[in-house]
This record gives C-alpha cells, structure tokens and sequence, in this order.
C-alpha cells in the first residue's frame, strides 16, 4: 500500500506529540480522528505503529524506523512547504524566502542582513534557521531552504558558493587575564594554560590544528564547544581563553570580554550557498546584495573601531 501524505501527518503528529490529545491539538481534529487515523494506517500497513501501555502510547520499532523516513521524504516536506505558501498568499505576503545560517553569523551579519532586506521587501515572510555546516548541503539539495549563509564555504558539485566577506580567528578571554593587555597573542602563548577550542573534528578546529601543525605546538584545551557562544560564556565565567571566530567576537560588549586577535592568520570566508538544481526563488538576488551591502558595511565598521585593531 502507499503511504499517503495525510497518514504521514497524522502519524507524525503523534510522534511529535507523544499522545493522541497532543496530535490532536497540533493538527487541529478531534481525538477519535486521530485515533481512528492511526488504527487505519495500521491496519494498511499490515503492522501496529505503536503499543499500548498503561495508557501511553509507545512507538513500535517500526514506527521509529518510519519517522526518519517521513522527515526526509521530499514529497512530504514539499507538501509542507505548499501549505506555507497557500497561507502566506491568504495573508497577502508578497512571496516568501528561506535561510539557514551558521550559528555564529546569525546574530550578527545574517540578523542585520535580513533587517535590511525586509526594510526594502516588507511583505516577503521569511524564515530564518540555524543549522551546523554538515547540515547545509541536505536542507539546500532537498529545498527545504533557498540558500546558506555558511561561515567557511561548502564543496559540492550540486552546490554554487559565493564568498561574501572575511574574518579570522581570534582570542576571547576575561578582562583582567594577564594575557588581555597584549595588542596580539601567538598560539605559542597559549601552551601553558587552559584554553577553551573547537573540536578537531569541526571545521573550524580543523583550521586551528593545521596552524598548531605548522608550528610544531600542542594546546591544553580544557574544554571542546561547537558553538562559539558557549565559548564566550565559558571564557567570561571563568579565566579561560577562548579562540572563536570574530564574528561571534564582534558582537560581544567591550566590557564583558577582551578580544585579542592571533598572530597567526586562521583566515574565515563566510560565503552564501545555492543549490544549483533548484528553482530559483525571485528575492533570491536582491538578499543576496543586501547580505554583501551589510559585509561591506560590518567590515568598514570594524576597521574603524578602537577596541579592537584588525
């Protein structure tokens, strides 16, 4: 039998929920649809969906093995994204446009671009995520967004990268560290005391390791963080060093942390990312040149500050 996209829906809405009274708010039915959704899909399949137990219901091991199938199933997700347009032309938006960005360059970069953006195009509905490099590629190649906004770029043959700005890595410590009067710090300084990094396995790590590499030098990381504002906050709580990108360094108060930058040049290029297979969105364009206004913008205003000398 096939597994209609109603059926999917409302087996994922008791998944999500973990009850039929929670699906049946989620989805906005009555609890005897919900449940005579669920028993009908069932009894179709040939296997129940889920066991119950002390009046709970307990996902089956092959309902566990559906809903991976069900959150990456493209017609599925495609469908979704129908039902947002429908509503969005109900309520008279003007078209609509979806963005992941990295973590770090949310709060800042991606935040003042999507502000700028909207100030131009007020009616287009946005959405806005946040997701991990390893994620873009799939969330771009499958539409469920437009484009990426990726602290370093993305190598894919499906995928077209443009770089829209620079940064580097920096230090992020404590005010009263006695590292934080220099006006620039060596990694070499850093051996000797804890230091707060990304994994090895991270991106970003992967270019700190290349440049402890070259110089021949090992770091006492105390602590490994995949999200440079737990960095920051690790670093601000204690009398650690923390090495972040500028991005997430920029947009910290002056009195809060100290940024030094390194000797060494770890070298970001933030890029936008497309998938070269999908039909192009028409707003597309314009945020692009609104996300490079605002670069061009942030850059400038980072080479004027006296806080920090770049």
């Amino acid at each position: 039998m096939q597994f209609r996209l109603r059926q999917m829906e409302v087996f994922r809405a008791v998944m999500l929920a973990g009850s039929v009274k929670g699906a049946a708010k989620l989805l906005a039915m009555s609890q005897p649809a919900v449940s005579r959704g669920i028993a009908h899909t069932e009894q179709c399949l040939g296997y129940p969906l889920f066991d119950r137990v002390k009046g709970r219901l307990c996902p089956t091991e092959e309902a566990k093995a559906l809903i991976a199938e069900v959150e990456v199933e493209s017609c599925y997700l495609h469908a979704l994204q129908v039902n947002d347009l429908a509503a969005r032309l109900r309520n008279g938006s003007a078209g609509s446009l979806n963005i992941c960005s990295s973590a770090c360059l949310s709060n800042g970069l991606t935040a003042r671009a999507v502000a700028r953006f909207l100030a131009r195009y007020p009616k287009v509905q946005m959405q806005l995520r946040v997701c991990t490099l390893a994620e873009m590629p799939r969330m771009l190649l499958s539409n469920q967004v437009d484009l990426a906004i990726a602290l370093m770029p993305l190598e894919h043959v499906n995928l077209e990268v443009e770089v829209v700005t620079s940064g580097r890595v920096v230090c992020v410590m404590p005010i009263d560290h006695p590292l934080a009067s220099q006006e620039r710090i060596s990694l070499r300084d850093l051996v000797n005391i804890p230091v707060v990094a990304p994994p090895p396995s991270n991106p970003g790590g992967q270019l700190i390791e290349a440049a402890l590499d070259e110089l021949g030098v090992a770091l006492n990381v105390c602590v490994h963080i995949w999200q440079t504002n737990v960095a920051c906050a690790l670093a601000a709580a204690g009398s650690h060093v923390a090495l972040v990108d500028e991005f997430t360094a920029q947009e910290l108060t002056p009195q809060q942390l100290r940024i030094v930058p390194l000797v060494e040049d770890i070298s970001l290029t933030p890029a936008v990312v497309r998938s070269s297979l999908g039909v192009a969105r028409p707003y597309i364009a314009p945020f692009i040149y609104a996300l490079k206004e605002q670069a061009v913008e942030d850059r400038l205003g980072v080479a004027s500050s006296k806080s920090y000398s770049l």
